[in-house]
Order: structure tokens, then sequence, then C-alpha cells
């Protein structure tokens, strides 16, 4: 006997996942993880028996209910299941995933389309933020066809617009979590910043890397694995996170000098295996380094001299494996204060499948579960 989940499987960004009703799983955090773990199919590198995709981007999920605050259509509460560990982590926001949360709220009556645009309000459950997502909605309906196109995924879709409204310092506390500019740990020069996604940002130059080499590359490197992980869990308290080494973030980022026109290149670890392209709020954390005066970003990012001024708003282009990521941002400088006004980009997503999926019963027969919906 199995028991069967009602589900959408999605492409948000350049992840996958699968989006559940919260009513849907089981009530209580450990029997719904193993619920998780069975049908993704973890531990396994190949997830065989689920429906995961051997990878950190394809083995993902959104959990979706009605809203807890006030001010949102929707709460989003995003768990990254590991491949090859039986581990559910809720530590870490997931700004692709995020991209397909609007288009899903529309289609399963949380939000009415509005016209040929529909604006949803989401609140980010794991760091108790807000986002606002725009989706393509001609006569009333979510069209994920258009002309939008982003590096990492083929061909073109309709764009998502993701305008984050308060997401400095939500998981850490502070936009600058250690209070500055610049930290040394192990010997090396970091910038530790929290604007959507904790990121510990360091030049590749001072890890004896070019910073341009392939996530292959990077990840056959053992001792430098090994050095990156060291300096990622002696800062994680600076950053207010604690013990970190069973969890995802800080996410740890290597930049240098741009070469294919944008403003700063990057290499992500996520933080154990190294990213395809860069998370979505890890780009938009970069991209504040970029903007930081007196950060590791200094000589190295690519931005206008106005950069430095008191009141800055541009588009900064993150570089990374797979071709660049555009990040809006505006940010405002004093002596004593910096302060993110606005961090939005633009990304697409696409349903891919609905229908159910399954898990063995002697791992849940389907009681404490609400199979009705308000929405």
């Amino acid at each position: 006997m199995q028991t069967a989940i009602p589900a959408t499987l999605m492409r948000g960004g350049t992840s996958r996942g699968v989006f559940f009703h919260a009513s849907d799983l089981p009530v209580g955090v450990d029997l719904r993880n193993q619920v998780l773990l069975a049908l993704m199919g973890s531990p396994d590198l190949r997830q065989i028996d689920g429906v995961g995709g051997a990878h950190p981007l394809t083995s993902k999920v959104a959990v979706l209910s009605p809203p807890t605050r006030s001010d949102a259509d929707i709460d989003y509460l995003f768990l990254q299941v590991s491949v090859d560990k039986a581990q559910v982590s809720d530590g870490q926001n997931c700004g692709n995933i995020l991209a397909g949360v609007g288009p899903w709220a529309i289609e399963n009556g949380y939000v009415a389309a509005t016209g040929d645009t529909t604006a949803i309000r989401i609140h980010m459950c794991n760091s108790n933020s807000m986002v606002v997502a725009t989706v393509n909605t001609p006569n009333g309906v979510v069209d994920y066809t258009g002309e939008a196109r982003i590096d990492g995924v083929p061909g073109t879709a309709a764009p998502v617009s993701l305008e984050f409204l308060d997401v400095a310092g939500a998981t850490c506390g502070a936009l600058l979590p250690t209070g500055n500019a610049v930290d040394v740990v192990d010997g090396i020069d970091v910038t530790c910043i929290d604007n959507g996604m904790p990121v510990v940002v360091m030049r590749a130059a001072d890890l004896g890397k070019s910073g341009y080499e392939t996530p292959a590359e990077l990840e056959a490197d053992a001792a430098l694995k090994e050095r990156v992980e060291a300096i990622r869990l002696a800062v994680a308290k600076r950053m207010n996170l604690g013990v970190v080494s069973d969890k995802t973030v800080p996410k740890m980022c290597l930049i240098a000098a741009p070469v294919a026109g944008g403003s700063v290149c990057t290499r992500s670890f996520i933080p154990q295996r190294v990213h395809d392209a860069i998370g979505v709020l890890a780009a938009v954390s970069v991209a504040t380094v970029c903007l930081l005066p007196g950060s590791v970003a200094a000589g190295i990012a690519n931005v206008a001299s106005s950069a430095t001024n008191s009141d800055t708003s541009m588009s900064i282009q993150v570089e990374h494996p797979s071709g660049f990521f555009t990040v809006s941002l505006s940010m405002e400088t004093t002596k004593d204060t910096i302060r993110v006004r606005r961090s939005a980009l633009l990304r697409t997503a696409r349903k891919l499948f609905r229908g159910e999926v399954y898990v063995p019963s002697h791992v849940w027969d389907g009681e404490n579960r609400e199979i009705h919906h308000d929405h």
C-alpha cells in the first residue's frame, strides 16, 4: 500500500521543486520530513526511488498555506531536501523556487488574477520577510510562455518580477552581521552579508584561485573545499548563525574581476557543492557587497564611481558559470548606517506536472491531514 499526496512539480528559475498545500502533508515536522525524504528518494546519490533530481538544485520543496500575516496573500515555506543525507533544512530561503509561488498561488485560488499582470504578496516564512511577485495573467489566466530569458535555463518564458521588501538582515539580524565591511578569518579577508541570504564573500585570488574555474574543477579541489568549509564554520558564529555544520547557510562565494562585461564574477558554494550558476538571493547579497564601501569587492567589482555616494541606485550584473544575473539595487549610505531601500530581479517559472506523488504507507498512512482546502 502507498499513500497518495497531491503535488505540483515546477521549475522556478534555475531550480526545480515539488509544491504542496501544507494541509496535504502530515502535521508534525519530524513526520513531514520523513515523508519528504521518502518521496524525493533521499538519502541516495541518484534519488532513484523518488522524484528528486539527484542534485541540490532539483531536490527542493515548497510548502504553501494561507497567510499568517495581514499584509500577505500566501505563506511560503522552503525546504531543502539533502540528496545524500537524511536531512531536510528550513534554514534558508530559495529565490528560484520562489518564482513558482506566484503562479501556483493564482492557480490554486489564493489570489485572483487582476488583469494582464497580477501582483502576489508572498510571506517567506523561513526569514519572516516579504516579496512581491508579479506574474503575467492575460485573460485572467497564468501565462507561462514569453520572451524572457535567464541564463541556466534553455529557451524563453514569461517573466516573473520579484521585489524584496524587507530581506536585509532577515536571517542574521543585520545587513552586516559582524558589523564590519571586512573581517579576517583564517588569514583571509571576508565580507559577511545578509540581504536575503547569508553569504560570506571572498576574493578568489586570496585562496589561490582565479575565480574562473569551472564548478567541477572547484569541487575536485579537496584542499580548497576543506579550507572554505573551515572558514564557514568559524565565521558563522560571528554572523549570529551559531553552529552550522549541519546547516545550508551561510553560502560561500569566491569573487573575481568580471570577464564577460558584467560587474563581478562569482563561484558559489551552496555550501558543499559548487553552484552551476548562483542562487537568487545569494546574487542579491553579492551584488550588495559590490556597492558596499570598503568590502572585499573594492577594486574588483566593475561598478560606477557613483556607487560610493550616499544614495545609489543601479543594476549589478553578477557573472556566474552559466551566464549572468541582473540585480536592481537601491542603497542609502551614511557615515553610520547602510540601508537597502530596494532589491529586485527577474526570474521565470514553468509548471511541469500536477498530480499525486506516492510514499510507502509504512512511512505515512495519510492520517493527520485535512484534504479539503479553503482556497
